[in-house]
Parts: structure tokens; C-alpha cells; sequence
């Protein structure tokens, strides 16, 4: 059966602080910039989730969009839309940079698609910052991240 890939894009806004316990503020500030700023800052995030499907025939159907749309309505949208990322349960002992929300939303996504569907994330933080998981193995949380916007 033929493969294709479908991506959706979705949007939130979320505020954050880049910030580490595991770092002086002194620290912090020279590896975060102004984004550790004590007040935060925020970002309208654009999320795209790329899903496989097969390609529609007279005997098979592609992808459920709307069951997908409400998938990420239920686990992404709602729980990060005009929240403090550093307040969500699952950033107690992670810094909320862009490399560590992907991978979250991955997480978050994978176990409510069916098997093999989810191909991959990408998070639009700021004009230049793009973030991309694909489900490979997983590596140890990321504290720091280069440029900040």
C-alpha cells in the first residue's frame, strides 16, 4: 500500500523562563541572555505534527484529520495554550527550551496516535529558532540552548 505523509499545523501561545536550579543566576544569565529574564517572556508557538497515511484508494482511507485535530487539541493545545511552560508538571526538573518541549510533545502525542503513525514534531519558537524530533532514540534533557529570541 502506497505511504504518504500528512502534516498539520497548530498554534499556541505559551510563556516560559529559561532557567536552571543546576546553574548560578550568575550562570543562567550568561548561558540564557535576556531570556532569563525573572519575569519571563513568551512566544506564539506554531507546532507541526507530521502523521503517515496511506495514500486514499476506492478501498482504503488516508488519515483521520479531525480525530487528529482533536488528539492535539486534547494533549498540546490545551495544556500549554496561554500557560507558563515552567509551571507544567513535566518541566520540575527541565528547562523549558525549545529542544525539551519538542521532544515533550512527542511524548505526549505518540501514545494516543496508533502505533507507527507519528513521523515527526517540529516547534516554531521565533522567527530563527525551529525544533525537530523524529522519535529516535532519546538523549539526556537539554539544558542549554544557543540564541534565544
Amino acid at each position: 500500500m502506497a505511504q504518504a505523509s500528512v502534516t498539520r499545523r497548530y498554534r499556541f501561545c505559551a510563556a516560559h523562563r529559561l532557567h536552571t536550579d543546576q546553574l548560578s543566576p550568575a550562570e543562567n544569565v550568561a548561558a540564557f541572555g535576556k531570556c532569563n529574564n525573572p519575569n519571563g517572556h513568551g512566544h506564539n508557538y506554531v507546532v507541526l505534527v507530521t502523521v503517515k497515511s496511506t495514500v486514499p484508494t476506492a478501498t482504503s482511507k488516508g488519515v483521520d484529520l479531525d480525530q487528529l485535530d482533536r488528539t492535539v487539541g486534547q494533549q498540546v493545545i490545551t495544556r500549554f495554550d496561554h500557560q507558563d511552560l515552567n509551571q507544567d508538571p513535566e518541566f520540575a526538573d527541565l528547562t523549558t527550551t525549545g529542544e525539551n518541549l519538542v521532544l515533550l510533545i512527542w511524548d505526549l502525542l505518540v501514545k494516543h496516535l496508533p502505533d507507527g503513525q507519528l513521523e515527526k514534531v517540529g516547534l516554531i519558537e521565533t522567527r530563527d529558532n525551529y525544533f525537530e524530533y523524529a522519535g529516535e532514540a532519546r538523549h539526556a534533557p537539554v539544558l542549554r540552548e544557543g540564541r534565544h529570541g
